[in-house]
């Protein structure tokens, strides 16, 4: 049997062969520790990370000491996120926050709840964006850090980043993002639009699983207390021998990401479309979930009302796609996110969460379109 199309791209990514190229070297020949300062198998290790530290710099106008490597974006953001909190709590008590926010997150903001900090939970209105007025009403000389991701994991909206930034400096504050859906994506520049900390995992851009970056601002001198103790890698803030296939692995992917960022974009753009058109032709329906325009055209996420989601699923077996967020699919309930926008537990329960990207091809994109609309008359045939 023939796999299914593969239509989860925001879970995850396929590694690009060129990235696979790139990592080869140092899981063979160039196998040296990257902090092994003596000898030249440690100089070769360092230099891949020396060089993937510029790539992924270039693509957020950064400077390369201002990435520091992690494991991946889970790791980066609890590292900015507690790593903020504990350094200037004392004094700037507040983290504000967002209600439809990847649940690592969410879950560093409740930790900072336990220790004693101040949470603010931003909603979200029914397109799935943060209110500039609202966030502005909140942010203020108590708060620490302003913490909103970039491109929603779930519904592909994109947050105003720039006017995000300038209300958190604007007030003092620190601004991070979570551009795990993000980087290498849309256009990011750290510098306009006043981001202090951002989340990067390397698995969302075609490079390898196991490996992100935190960018953290020099000029403004941003403090952050490390998670981790040990040797002191990374200038202090992640301690731990680094894997330099796999930082390789991301230096090239950023760099590919970058270089293609605009074509790949208006090629999704153009797949979404005709699949979206097709879907609202024939299932007119369906609900869309998130801003319709303000989002990532790489993301579709709709809801049928009406149906049993885990049914379509089980209809659409020739399709490798989800009803949410991959982190969450062993959380048993209705996503959150699709609960944050107003939309009520039938609806949510009947969404989709559909995800192309690179290598999605025409051919695809109509063989989903016909399976879905084949699977959802079905079910509509027998509910009626």
């Amino acid at each position: 049997m023939a796999p299914p199309i593969y239509l989860d791209y925001q879970s995850t990514t396929p590694l690009d062969e060129r990235v696979l190229k790139a990592m080869m070297p140092y899981l063979a020949t160039h196998f040296g520790n990257p902090h092994s300062a003596t000898h030249a198998y440690g100089w070769t290790a360092e230099a891949a990370l020396d060089l993937a530290r510029e790539e992924v710099a270039a693509v957020i106008a950064a400077k390369p000491r201002e990435i520091v490597f992690t494991s991946g974006a889970t790791e980066a953001n609890n590292l900015a996120i507690k790593g903020v909190m504990q350094a200037l709590g004392a004094k700037r008590p507040k983290l504000v926050t967002v209600v439809t926010e990847h649940k690592c997150v969410l879950q560093s903001a409740a930790a900072c709840l336990r220790d004693g900090y101040e949470v603010e939970m931003l909603p979200v209105g029914s397109d799935g964006l943060v209110d500039p007025d609202r966030l502005s009403a909140v942010v203020d000389e108590r708060t620490a850090l302003v913490s909103v991701m970039a491109v929603n994991n779930e519904i592909g909206v994109v947050q105003p980043l720039a006017e995000i930034g300038r209300i958190a400096r604007a007030a003092g504050a620190l601004f991070h993002t979570d551009a795990a859906q993000a980087f290498g994506k849309i256009p990011l520049n750290a510098e306009a639009m006043n981001i202090d900390l951002m989340s990067i995992s390397g698995h969302k851009i075609y490079g390898p699983k196991g490996v992100g970056a935190l960018y953290r601002r020099d000029e403004r001198r941003v403090a952050v207390r490390p998670q981790m103790d040990g040797g002191g890698q990374e200038g202090g803030l992640r301690s731990g021998t680094q894997p330099p296939a796999l930082v390789a692995g991301l230096g090239r992917a950023a760099r590919l990401s970058s270089d293609g960022m605009s074509q790949e974009a208006g090629h999704l753009k153009t797949l979404m479309d005709r699949l979206k058109t097709r879907l609202r032709a024939d299932i007119p329906d369906m609900l869309l979930n998130g801003h319709e325009t303000t989002r990532w055209p790489g993301n579709l996420n709709v809801s049928f009302p009406g149906l049993d989601g885990d049914l379509l699923l089980a209809e659409l077996r020739g399709l490798a796609l989800s009803s949410g967020a991959a982190c969450a699919s062993a959380v048993e309930g209705p996503s959150y996110v699709l609960e944050a926008i107003g939309r009520g537990e039938a609806e949510t329960r009947a969404a989709l969460r559909i995800g192309i990207g690179r290598f999605t091809t025409d051919q695809d994109i109509d063989t989903a379109g016909n399976d879905i609309v084949q699977a959802v008359q079905k079910l509509k045939g027998l509910c009626s």
